[in-house]
């Protein structure tokens, strides 16, 4: 899932931890993810602040950002803006930084919103961070933006040796990894103004099947799947007008 330790990474690694070098090397070789060890990763020119309580935000996710920051320009003036599943904050910190404003960003975990707060204040940024269960919630606010990289791997799917030190409950989904898609679906219709844009991160083959879901809840909006650098769909848009 992530690329090769690269001879930075591993110079690096060896100034940080000068001392007990080979104890971290063994750790790599048990597939440990270098961005803990390390401890930051740079996501859309921001530094992140990474450990196991969220997940090490992926290098295709930065794609998903920089997409919702072209729509969002292309049609929303005054972005009120809510990431769900936010995780370590960094979609959240760097919509917050694009367009000046507070972004809410949602988590069912304490501890990776203790991490993401780090994150806000290292970047300087005004996140408003909620401590929830997209499940269970609905607010009065309205956005017109909702952004999400929610869990969307399947209970038996693959995905990596390193990913058994993430947390699991931001990586598997029940209903064939659909299952937060559709609670999402749902929430949008009572948090969302007429205008507004959806921005989802997606499983590789879950594009025609999401498009399918998404048309019931928004049968009259543009949705579209975009595909990945390895042209696997990766993402999908909803632009209601």
């Amino acid at each position: 899932m992530f690329n090769k330790i690269s001879d930075n990474d591993l110079k690096l690694l060896k100034e940080l931890y000068p001392n007990d070098y080979e104890e971290k090397i063994k750790k790599l070789n048990d597939n440990y993810p270098i961005q803990y060890l390390i401890g930051y990763v740079d996501f859309y020119g921001n530094k992140i602040n990474v450990d196991e309580r969220v997940l090490i935000p992926r290098f295709e996710t930065e794609y998903l950002v920089s997409d919702t920051i072209k729509l969002i320009k292309e049609s929303i003036n005054d972005p009120k803006i809510i990431d769900l599943c936010t995780g370590s904050a960094c979609i959240a910190i760097s919509l917050a930084k694009e367009f000046n404003t507070e972004v809410d960003a949602l988590d069912i975990s304490k501890d990776a919103l203790d991490l993401a707060s780090i994150n806000a204040k290292e970047n300087n940024v005004k996140i408003n961070f909620i401590e929830n269960d997209v499940k269970t919630f609905n607010t009065n606010k309205k956005y017109n933006v909702l952004i999400s990289n929610p869990p969307y791997v399947e209970k038996d799917e693959f995905v990596g040796e390193e990913t058994k030190y993430e947390p699991q409950i931001a990586l598997f989904a029940d209903d064939n990894g659909l299952e937060y898609y559709k609670v999402i679906l749902e929430l949008s219709k009572n948090i969302l103004e007429k205008e507004s844009i959806i921005s989802f991160e997606i499983g590789s083959h879950q594009g025609s099947v999401l498009k399918s879901i998404a048309s019931n809840y928004y049968p009259n909006s543009n949705i579209i799947i975009k595909k990945d650098l390895n042209n696997l769909d990766r993402y999908m848009y909803i632009i209601n007008k």
